[in-house]
Order: C-alpha cells, then structure tokens, then sequence
C-alpha cells in the first residue's frame, strides 16, 4: 500500500522524510547562507557541461529527477535539500536538476533510466551508477548513504554481485542495499520478476548483527513477495512463516519500528496479509502488535507531519484486512481527522504542504470520509502551486461516490490547468482513462481529449520518451479495450495518423520510431 496513492501520483513507496514538528533540528542545522548551486538541465548540452565539470574537479554527479506537481518531490525538496548538511555536503558533487517538464527531459530520462518521481542518482564523472536513493528514509540516513557513495566504496551493483556470490561484505555495503531504491530501480540491477527473490535471498545472507539493513531488507522481500502475489504471479520471495516471523521481530523492536517508518506505515497491510492467513489468530496478534507501534509512531514529534498522516492511513488499511466493507469505528475515524487536521494546521511551507494535503486527502478518502477530503482539497487549490494535482484526488473522490459526470469534469479540469509538456501528456492520458472508463459511449469526446494529448507531443522535440512514451502506450491500451468491437476502428485510425507527425520526428529505423508507428492500430484478431 502506498501513502502516494494511485489516483494521485507514481510511488512510491518511497515515496516517500521530512521536517519534525519541533523546532530544535532545525537550530541545532543553520542552512549556509547559500543552498544547493544546482546545474537545471534544459537539454543534452547542459547535461554534458554537468559531467565535463565533474571531471575536471574530480567530483560525481548527485542527479535529482522531479516534477514541480509530484508530492514525493515536494517532500524531499523541503526536508533534506534544504538541511544544512546536505547543502555542505553538495559542495562535494555536482548537483544537476533535471526537471520532467524540460524541453528533453524525457529524452534525457529515457537515457539515465528514470521514471518515478523523484529518482536520485549518484553517478560518477564518467556517468557509471553508484547508487539510486530512496527519499522515505530519515535525512540522517541519507546524508550517511551519500557519505558512503562519494567516499568511493562500492557501487550498489558490485555490492549485490558480491552479496549473491557469498562474499562478506561490510556493515555500510549491507546498509548501502537496504537503502536502495528498489521501488525507482527500473531494472538497473535487478528484473523485475527477480526483485522478490533478489531481497529475500539478501535478507537470508545479511548478518544477524547487521540489524537494522537485514529487517529493511527482509519486510521489503515481503511486500515484494505479496505484490507479485496480489498479481497472481509466484510470490517468488519469503515464504510465510518466515515472513511472520520476521515481521513480528521488526514489529516489536520501537528502534526498527522508527528506523523504517515508512515501511511500517507505507506497507503495513501488504506485510501483515501476505505473512497471516485471514480471520486467523496469527493475524489478530500482528494486527493488534503493528497497531501499538503505530501507536508509537503517531505520538513521536520527531516523525515527519505527512508520516504522521501515514500512520492512521496504515490503521485504516489492516483494519480493511478483514473487513472491507465494514464502516470504519468512531474511535479510528475520529483518529483520522485529528491527525489530518494536527497536519494541516502545522504544515506552512508551500512543498512539503504538496506532500502533507497529499496524504491527508488520501487519509480522508480511504476512511469514507469522502466530503471532508473533498473539502481539504478544494480549500488547498487556491494554496497549492500545483493545484491541478489536487484536482485529480477530487476526480477519484467524486467517482468513488459513482459521480461520473464530476469525476469526468476535475480529471478536465486538471489537464486544461497543468503545467508543463510532459505534465500535460499524463494529466492528459489521465482525462482520457476517465471518459473511457465513465462514458463509452461518447466517442466524440474521448477521441476529441486524445487528440488534445497527441498535440501536446508536437510542443517538444523530444517528445516520445520516458513517461510520454508510458503514457502514449498505456492509452493506447485501453483505446483497444474499448474499441474491441472495432465500432471505433475510424477514431484509432484518425488518432494514428495524428501521431505520424509525432513518429516522424523519430530516425528512421529507430526502435523507438517503430514502436511509436505501432500505436492506435487495431489488434489482429
């Protein structure tokens, strides 16, 4: 279960760490008069110019991949890149920004394999990958990783290469896995269909005194093990009954429970339903046990204010466990709003608020509380720089409510608003996902939005790539569903002659020109 939900942004989990609500870390860290020199990227040459500074002064290159809209990013940008120590520490590399709404972002994303929002790389100069970092991790863990990474210790890869051929490694490679990004990978060490049984086998080999990366890595083999299971793949990780065993060891240690916060909380009903059976008194203790650290959680000042919010979001999830359908108790819905409204009222700063109004929003949402959630959003689109995001949580909302015609009417609303090319083609895609889905029968309408995406691809030279590409596939694929009958096989058409110019762009020969030329063709049958 991720805190950055479907209908609102790609996550990660990772999604996923921030600022106390006590004022003390921030005195005891004075940011330096000035903050992180990031290089922004426009195009290939600003990229190019990045590397060739970080040969010459022989320093590596921290890469930061993020959307002006995306909470995650919000989140990271507020609570570590504005640290004292982490600006100290970007004197050491050469920090490059490079926004997904650039003129050749996702020509540029494409090339460094990135796609989730936000993706952080350490790349040496000759642009070999050190290691992909999570940004749902404690700051001070961060900080650490980077140490490790610009101190010229192994790369991620030779550290799992190591790991898997059963060679022992030191504490800081155990902890430099643990810490990675599995869920912003994108296949760069490891197949997606190998990722569960690639973190169960780390979890087996990681030293018992090596505590703390050995229950990251073993609760992130689980939720892997229960995703390919909710997919009906082979869970391919843990087994069972070594899940609940690990589960019930990390659960009851308040240090692992607060290391690995937004594991506990961003994962919870994953973890406890694939270890548990249900209705079995297995999962009545786990439930009961996670609970209480939840509990702890909620009540610790030092945790982010959107992981405060994760905490109740989590209890509303195991509490689904069992009972999907059932109305939640007045004790859990009250402790919904209370830590929604303790968030917003707290929570000033422009982006980390993208992050917190996010969750809240969610919270609200997944508890039935569907008009409240309505409320906070609306009441955040006159705050929010990004107010199109916001509006795309109301479009859920007012279609889990079975109001088409309004969800149809925000998911419009959203798009004609965003900002940014690549921003608009998935705001876009996002439009046409809702007609498709809550008015088939208006063909007009759905071919008219799609038309409006294809357009938007003509506003940048490089257009088919990354996330745009993503977006362009994953429409095309639910054109097809819904052209099954091939009573609509003039609007495909039309669609893909629209693309042409868009595929022309494209060398010819080019795999990624063929795969272009392939969309909105109606399937062989």
């Amino acid at each position: 279960m991720n805190r950055f939900p479907a209908w609102l942004c790609l996550l990660l989990l990772a999604a996923c760490t921030p600022q106390p609500e006590t004022a003390a870390p921030a005195a005891a860290n004075p940011p330096p008069a000035k903050g992180v020199q990031w290089v922004n990227v426009k195009d290939t040459a600003d990229v190019e110019a990045a590397f060739a500074a970080a040969r010459a002064s022989g320093r590596p290159v921290f890469l930061y991949w993020g959307a002006v809209w995306c909470p995650p990013c919000n989140q990271v940008k507020s609570t570590i890149f504005t640290r004292g120590d982490f600006i100290a520490q970007s004197r050491h590399f050469v920090p490059v920004y490079l926004d997904g709404d650039a003129p050749s972002a996702q020509k540029l994303g494409q090339r460094f394999r990135v796609s989730g929002y936000p993706t952080m790389i350490l790349l040496r100069a000759d642009g070999a990958e050190v290691t992909r970092l999570a940004g749902a991790v404690e700051p001070s863990k961060y900080l650490q990783l980077l140490a490790h990474g610009l101190s010229g210790g192994q790369t991620a890869r030779q550290a799992l290469e190591s790991a898997l051929r059963g060679e022992r490694l030191p504490a800081e490679d155990w902890r430099l896995l643990a810490y990675y990004a599995w869920e912003t990978d994108e296949q760069q060490l490891v197949p997606r269909r190998d990722a569960a049984a690639t973190l169960e086998r780390l979890a087996r080999a990681c030293p018992a005194e090596n505590r703390e990366a050995s229950a990251r890595l073993a609760l992130q083999a689980i939720a892997a093990a229960a995703a390919n299971a909710g997919m009906g793949r082979n869970p391919g990780g843990i087994q069972r009954a070594a899940a609940l065993a690990r589960a019930r060891s990390v659960i009851a240690a308040p240090e692992l429970v607060r290391a690995h916060f937004d594991l506990v909380t961003g994962q919870a009903d994953d973890i406890v339903g694939y270890a548990t059976a249900p209705k079995s008194g297995e999962r009545s203790q786990l439930v009961a046990a996670w609970n209480e650290a939840l509990d702890r959680l909620a009540a610790d000042a030092s945790l982010p204010r959107a992981g405060r919010v994760w905490t109740v979001s989590a209890r509303v999830a195991l509490f689904r466990l069992g009972a999907k359908d059932t109305p939640l108790p007045a004790t859990l819905l009250q402790q919904v709003r209370e830590a929604v409204a303790r968030a917003e009222r707290a929570t000033t700063d422009v982006n980390e608020r993208q992050s917190v109004i996010n969750s809240a929003g969610y919270a609200l949402a997944q508890a039935g509380l569907l008009e409240e959630s309505d409320a906070l959003l609306r009441a955040e689109l006159k705050r929010s720089h990004s107010p199109y995001y916001h509006m795309l949580g109301l479009a859920s909302n007012a279609k889990k409510r079975g109001d088409a015609a309004a969800a149809i009417d925000w998911a419009r609303q959203a798009f004609e608003t965003a900002q940014g090319q690549a921003t608009r083609v998935q705001w876009g895609g996002s439009y046409v996902a809702y007609l498709i889905e809550l008015a088939p029968a208006d063909a007009a309408r759905i071919e008219s939005a799609a038309q409006r995406v294809i357009a938007e691809l003509d506003q940048a030279p490089d257009a088919f790539f990354a996330r745009n590409r993503s977006v362009l596939e994953r429409m095309h694929g639910r054109l097809a569903k819904w052209n099954r009958d091939g009573r609509n096989d003039a609007v495909l058409a039309r669609l893909r002659q629209r693309l042409g110019a868009t595929c022309g762009k494209l060398p010819a020969g080019d795999a990624d020109r063929t795969a272009c030329e392939t969309l909105f063709a109606r399937a062989q049958t």
